[in-house]
């Protein structure tokens, strides 16, 4: 029990975080703290949480994500800047359909059985249910979200943004139906970006072929029914015979007529130069049957099986059968060159379900990111925003990467053919069929009859836009547009976008290519790309590995906090994370070291301790040392979260409260205690601390008596009257003197009750060290401290030197002075060996001219540490003899 002034609290020992969390974050949403208070006389702080798909648990990826910009959201909020981060979540419409379609598989039906109608009323049903577990979730995490203006991909404002985006693209020209090759997933039935298919490294056969005159090499067989083009280079000269010639080739059923074409896409250095085209299943071969106006012929359907094109042998197979039956009809024809029985390739796979993608030609919707509207095309502008400064990623390591995959951009196709998401806004008559109603009708509401017939027949494109399209749209869906609403003027741009570097291209580019456009202006400042979160090993965490951690079982076993240091601290944009339940456990143990620190001071304060203001008049030197070294820590603090240094700050702050505040200062302050500076640093240490760790420091907040929450009370700032340099130098060289005393009696294994004599030779400094001889004398337990100016040498005693400082300890009656002097001899010979070969390292040009500038920077530290120890093995050596 600890008497705070008139009120009485419990605090125990060992911090709960049980019992606290649960009602602390009660009383920060009940009091409308998470909730911006606008000032157009400030700048605004704003984020829009990525939105973790609407499916269920969140990971420890969305921790992270949490925890981050948990941390910028409360320092802002508490520098009084108007902080708004919006919550959310995302319909995540492939993820979502084929959870729910696994459900209902469990009660022997599909989504066909069901109908499209009532399939959408048991999705609507699963996120609902779905969503209440997030956001409980989020809220054990800590995060001080806007909950007021939470939002959803699927809610009607959004869709109303979603509908509003295509009519403008489609209005500009942007927006077109058309028959390109795409990726295909067989198993979901849809459409994949890019960027939305996995790579599986996988052994296969390697198939060399004989086609005429040529040899081709392919991987994929099944795909080569009707190739009736060989392409070689226009320098080849091996083929310049047959440049524009045609013959009759024999081939899987049958003969085929083959013609022979030049272009620089062929490798003369790749197998025989020449290479046949299959433009139905290869964006290259597409992209050259599109150039020189060939016929494509579909080999492969959306089912994964051969069409009519394959002929009626083949008829049906899938792929896997079709190319073994294929390579037997080309052996028995004599047409099989070799195959290579190890051929290590990237097989692309769908991103949800593993499934093989297959290159198909489809009829679908795409956003032309190559026509210039307003002078620039969108892929311009995206790549303008970033090289010119308006956005900053972090690290900047990624620029090169968001460049090149930019610049290689595509068509983005935006069509997905799944019931659940934002079905197209586009309508077909059918009321009669004549041609100018063949025309789509793109419409912000549904329409009530056809435009060029008044027909009033019409059916809605059955197909849904891509996650990213309504995603894409984020930052400002969220915040009302396309109505030009306060919080769309006050909070946007957004300050920061914070995610995993992993899905940079899935939602960062796109952000900044929808809005761009729709607004003329960035979506955010600055990019945060955290790394991934892996296992002790370095592996990725996975279910088939059982590596993974849930962050809730975690949060439940040692607190949020815990979870959220172990999380933060170690850690820099860009790159991955270990993360292991010790290292969890024993950031329980360093939350837990805050509580107890803080507990000693409460046991020796008053609650009006914490209400006094600091005479400065009658302030020790160790007083002013604190103090300014508090206003070093808060300088240091802002600016470093500020450049979104999170670990480097928080290891500061902790660093400083438990190794300056707790292990000298308050140990200081026994001998003269000034309980207003002692309770001035704890409470802006709290306050600094707060967003790192928010439910521990808002509780000591509580004990100490304070009205306002922590949340939302002023971040710390620098006081002008705490500048102290004189006394900060004077108190380090105090703190070093302890030390050299306390190393030496650990060193020689003098217990603490040990009584020793100590003599100073204080070089100018002799006054400094008087001033402060209780505090010496307590903290390094010496019975009898002599100080002097200058002296003689003393033998027999174990001398060191402190800067200038000569520290001698007469303990020649406490140890075996030839076994030390023997000790010291041999560790001063190590000493001296590693000095040398640092010194032929830091003077070797050519080594100071190419190794890395930190390596040079540690071999220089390491070589003036080591100098100073050799300085004083020779002195101790010298003393003891």
């Amino acid at each position: 029990m600890c008497q705070i002034g008139k009120i009485l609290v419990d605090m125990e020992k060992i911090y709960k975080a049980k019992q606290f969390e649960g009602k602390i974050y009660q009383k920060w949403e009940s009091s409308g703290g998470f909730i911006p208070k606008f000032d157009s006389k400030k700048k605004s702080f704003s984020i829009a949480l990525p939105p973790p798909n609407a499916t269920g648990q969140l990971h420890l990826g969305h921790a992270t994500m949490l925890a981050i910009e948990d941390i910028m959201v409360r320092y802002h909020r508490m520098k009084g800047d108007p902080t708004l981060w919006v919550p959310g979540t995302d319909h995540a419409a492939i993820a979502t359909q084929n959870r729910v379609e696994k459900l209902i598989g469990e009660e022997g039906q599909t989504r066909h059985t069901l109908g499209r109608v009532k399939f959408i009323k048991r999705v609507r049903k699963y996120v609902a249910d779905s969503q209440g577990t997030i956001r409980n979730q989020m809220r054990k995490m800590g995060a001080s979200v806007d909950w007021t203006r939470e939002r959803y991909t699927m809610d009607d404002q959004l869709s109303t943004a979603v509908r509003y985006a295509f009519f403008r693209f489609y209005q500009d020209g942007l927006i077109y139906r058309g028959h390109r090759i795409v990726n295909w997933c067989t198993r979901c039935q849809s459409t994949l970006a890019d960027d939305e298919l996995e790579y599986r490294e996988e052994k296969t056969k390697f198939y060399y072929l004989k086609y005429g005159p040529v040899v081709i090499g392919t991987a994929r067989p099944e795909t080569k029914f009707l190739d009736k083009i060989i392409i070689v280079h226009p320098k080849d000269r091996r083929y310049k015979k047959w440049h524009g010639k045609k013959m009759m080739v024999p081939w899987i059923n049958g003969e085929i007529e083959a013609t022979f074409i030049s272009d620089e896409v062929a490798d003369m250095q790749m197998g025989s130069g020449a290479m046949t085209i299959t433009p139905a299943h290869s964006f290259v071969d597409f992209e050259l049957a599109q150039k020189y106006g060939f016929e494509i012929h579909q080999i492969i359907n959306e089912s994964g099986e051969i069409t009519e094109a394959g002929g009626s042998d083949f008829k049906g197979l899938l792929v896997k059968e079709a190319r073994e039956k294929i390579i037997q009809e080309l052996t028995r024809k004599g047409l099989v060159d070799h195959i290579d029985e190890n051929y290590i390739h990237n097989l692309s796979v769908c991103y949800r379900c593993g499934t093989p993608v297959e290159p198909l030609v489809s009829e679908q919707w795409f956003i032309n990111v190559n026509k210039k509207v307003r002078g620039k095309s969108l892929k311009q502008r995206s790549i303008e925003v970033v090289k010119n400064g308006e956005i900053k990623i972090l690290p900047d390591l990624f620029n090169k990467t968001y460049f090149h995959w930019m610049e290689n951009l595509r068509d983005w196709c935006i069509s997905r053919q799944i019931w659940w998401g934002h079905q197209i806004p586009v309508w077909y008559c059918v009321t009669k069929k004549k041609r100018m109603c063949a025309k789509p009708i793109v419409a912000l509401e549904t329409p009530k009859h056809c435009p060029y017939c008044l027909g009033n027949k019409l059916q809605q494109d059955p197909d849904t836009l891509d996650t990213w399209f309504s995603s894409g749209l984020w930052t400002f869906s969220t915040l009302g547009w396309p109505q030009r609403t306060k919080d769309l003027a006050n909070f946007h741009p957004t300050s920061v976008l914070e995610t995993g570097y992993d899905i940079l291209f899935f939602w960062v580019a796109r952000m900044i290519l929808l809005t761009t456009y729709l607004l003329d202006e960035i979506p955010f400042k600055t990019v945060y790309l955290h790394g991934l979160v892996r296992d002790k090993q370095g592996l990725k965490m996975s279910k088939s590995l059982g590596n993974g951690i849930d962050p809730l079982d975690m949060i439940d076993k040692y607190g949020t906090d815990a979870v959220r240091l172990s999380l933060v601290l170690g850690s820099s944009p860009g790159n991955d994370m270990r993360l292991y339940e010790e290292k969890i456990a024993g950031y329980r143990n360093f939350v837990n070291k805050i509580w107890n620190g803080a507990r000693f001071v409460l046991l020796n304060l008053d609650k009006d301790d914490f209400r006094k203001k600091i005479d400065y008049k009658s302030l020790a030197k160790i007083d002013q040392w604190i103090l300014h070294r508090t206003n070093e820590v808060v300088k240091q603090a802002s600016k470093g979260i500020e450049e979104y240094r999170f670990s480097e700050v928080g290891l500061m702050i902790y660093d400083f409260f438990w190794s300056e505040y707790c292990d000298w200062y308050v140990e200081m302050s026994k001998i003269t205690q000034n309980k207003a500076v002692l309770a001035y640093v704890l409470k802006t240490v709290l306050a600094l601390l707060h967003p790192f760790i928010p439910f521990i420091s808002e509780k000591i907040w509580e004990l100490i008596g304070e009205k306002e929450l922590l949340m939302v009370s002023n971040w710390p700032s620098v006081n002008p009257k705490n500048n102290f340099p004189f006394s900060k130098r004077e108190i380090k060289q105090i703190i070093e003197v302890v030390s050299v005393i306390r190393q030496s009696r650990a060193e020689y294994h003098l217990s603490p009750a040990e009584k020793i004599k100590v003599t100073l030779y204080g070089h100018g400094l002799a006054s400094t060290l008087n001033l402060n001889l209780a505090i010496i004398k307590q903290l390094a337990r010496v019975d009898e401290l002599v100080i002097k100016e200058k002296g003689e040498k003393l033998k027999g005693c174990l001398g060191q030197f402190v800067g200038n400082i000569e520290v001698y300890l007469h303990i020649a009656d406490l140890i075996d002075i030839s076994k030390e002097c023997e000790r010291l001899q041999k560790e001063l010979e190590n000493v001296s060996q590693y000095l040398d070969r640092l010194k032929k390292k830091v003077t070797n040009k050519q080594y100071l001219r190419n190794a890395p500038k930190l390596i040079i920077e540690q071999d220089k530290h390491n070589f003036d540490e080591s100098l100073s120890r050799q300085k004083n093995l020779v002195a101790q050596l010298k003393n003891l003899m």
